[in-house]
């Protein structure tokens, strides 16, 4: 049994899939927030708004810490 671990190729998409995983969900709810805040529902905008953050926040941590390896 060898111990040296074997090449992979081209890993770019797992890398963009991670991002997407990182960002999009995120600039959803803020594009839902700022959208509901327009059309005069202040309340659920700034819940939106405040999910987007709280998401951005936790996404940073976890997948950031999947990027850089830790």
């Amino acid at each position: 049994m060898s111990l040296i671990p074997m090449e992979v190729g081209n890993l770019d998409g797992l890398f963009v899939l991670i991002l997407l995983i990182m960002f999009g969900p995120a600039i959803l709810l803020g594009i839902i927030g700022v959208v509901l805040m327009g059309k005069n529902k202040k309340k659920s905008g700034k819940v939106f708004l405040i999910l987007a953050g709280v998401y951005m926040l936790i996404s940073l941590g976890v997948c950031g810490s999947m990027i850089i390896g830790l």
